[in-house]
């Protein structure tokens, strides 16, 4: 991190969640790195909603993830909600359609499956299908990035993350990945990386597990002509089973410790000395 920390750029990171389930102990920590990261430079620490994920989005939950901040004692600045920014998703969609960058697909997930879609990093690697077919309009329809057209414009391009050093986009191992969905304005890939670069976040800090999803976030900056971020991509924090805490495998809410009486202050600090020594978090 001293490269970045140590630049004369303002670092501005920021903390996304989903509200489509309780902040456990793993958003907690992602929450914490983010936070530190910025204010041990001076920066901004950005709180960010993403909730245009359909049904699942329980708004509810928004301030109760206000509350867990502030009881970790953290400080934010809170930046508008993915659900008021779909028409920035839209332009940014026709934008990639107009250059034939984009295509429809109807395929379900059980039509991939058939078709002996090989898994890869973000999921089904999708065989292209639909790829140069006119589609029943009836149909509702994703739209899918044309990997092989998307990398033919931008070229050899690098990212760079804080641990892992300079890496070389690459869609190959990804397939025509969804761009937006048939049940949302944008996919995650393109809604995070538009939001990343209207907030003017400079460092992105998430899990490793969502490294590799970095590939297409880099090749969409460059197509949409958005500013190339750096990246922090800390490690997970695993229970005592060794496994990535997760909500849906019924991680402890953050909100039963808060209203539980238990010390928020204190457990961001156990979370900070995780940071320095690794290994589970029981």
């Amino acid at each position: 991190m001293n490269d970045v920390l140590s630049t004369d750029a303002q670092i501005v990171t920021r903390f996304a969640p989903s509200p489509n389930g309780p902040m456990h102990l793993g958003h907690a920590y992602s929450a914490i790195v983010a936070h530190d990261l910025a204010k041990q430079a001076g920066g901004i620490f950005l709180l960010r909603i993403e909730d245009i994920d359909g049904a699942r989005s329980r708004p509810e939950l928004v301030n109760e993830y206000r509350r867990n901040l502030e009881w970790l004692g953290l400080e934010w600045v809170e930046v508008p909600a993915q659900s008021t920014r779909l028409e920035t998703y839209e332009a940014a969609a026709r934008e990639l359609v107009s250059r034939g960058l984009l295509y429809p697909c109807n395929c379900t997930r059980k039509e991939i499956e058939a078709a002996g879609a090989q898994h890869g990093p973000d999921g089904l690697v999708y065989p292209g299908t639909c790829k140069g077919k006119l589609l029943d309009p009836a149909k509702s329809a994703s739209l899918r990035l044309d990997a092989e057209k998307a990398m033919g414009e931008v070229g050899q391009i690098v990212w760079s993350d804080e641990i892992a050093g300079e890496i070389i986009a690459d869609l190959q191992e990804f397939g025509d990945v969804v761009i937006v969905r048939k049940d949302a304005p944008a996919s995650y890939h393109l809604a995070a990386t538009v939001d990343d670069a209207a907030d003017g976040v400079t460092l992105v800090t998430r899990g490793k597990d969502l490294f590799a999803a970095t590939h297409i976030h880099r090749v969409l900056q460059a197509l949409l002509k958005l500013p190339a971020l750096h990246y922090y991509h800390h490690d997970l924090l695993l229970d005592k089973d060794g496994k990535k805490l997760a909500k849906r495998r019924g991680s402890p809410a953050l909100a039963e410790r808060r209203t539980g009486g238990e010390s928020g202050l204190m457990l961001a600090e156990q979370l900070r000395l995780h940071k320095l020594k690794g290994g589970t978090f029981a």
